[in-house]
């Protein structure tokens, strides 16, 4: 299967998935440890990390905790 990361808003809503695939769990964490800000600069709010199209886990929040 395929690693891919959905693009959400705060309420859940889907605003895209990010075109880029990984071939490991790992990879993908690693991807978004990098990548974070500009998704979230780009209008996402949080991401769920998906193997095709089984969700992993998520949403996870891309904005600091309050």
């Amino acid at each position: 299967m395929a690693w891919s990361w959905r693009l959400e808003k705060a309420d859940g809503r889907p605003v895209g998935v990010v075109e880029e695939t990984f071939t490991t769990q790992a990879d993908a964490e690693s991807w978004l440890g990098e990548n974070w800000r500009d998704l979230r600069d780009e209008g996402a709010d949080q991401v769920t990390l998906l193997d095709g199209e089984s969700t992993i886990y998520g949403p996870m929040s891309l904005h600091d905790p309050e």
